[in-house]
């Protein structure tokens, strides 16, 4: 499982020009993704891993702030790009594999207590943020 996690100051994922999941205060986007291998535990953990993640101002983390996130599923980080000119996709999980795994992320950094934000898995989606820094991180686990 692979993150890009840029901490932002506002971010939000339109669908159709309807606004499916936003942040409007400091915070942290989170475009995640998920590889054949991943488990639940690979979930559980990259949760944890990013509710404590200290990345905010002055070393903070969403879980000592109560910064929200905003978590949007991006099979695009497994792309490979070594050969050739057009990725392939190949390491991204399919998406019967990858939204149930994706999901858990997301009540796990609930059950965490995180306030969670989400883009809709498998759509069309437009980001939009405001980098804070900029500070943006790969997260792996």
């Amino acid at each position: 499982m692979r993150a890009v996690v840029a901490r932002v100051t506002r971010a939000r994922v339109t669908v159709d020009d309807e606004v499916v999941g936003a942040i409007d205060e400091p915070g942290l986007l989170v475009l995640l993704g998920v590889t054949h291998s991943d488990t639940k535990e690979n979930a559980n953990t990259m949760a944890r891993k990013l509710h404590e993640l200290r990345v905010l101002r002055d070393e903070g983390s969403c879980a000592t702030t109560g910064a929200p996130l905003l978590v949007v599923s991006q099979f695009t980080l497994y792309g490979e790009t070594r050969k050739g000119r057009r990725p392939s996709w190949t390491a991204a999980a399919r998406p019967e594999e990858a939204e149930p795994l994706v999901e858990a992320v997301v009540a796990e950094l609930r059950l965490r207590g995180a306030r969670v934000e989400t883009g809709r898995f498998g759509a069309m989606m437009a980001v939009e943020s405001v980098n804070d820094g900029p500070f943006t991180v790969l997260v792996e686990v």
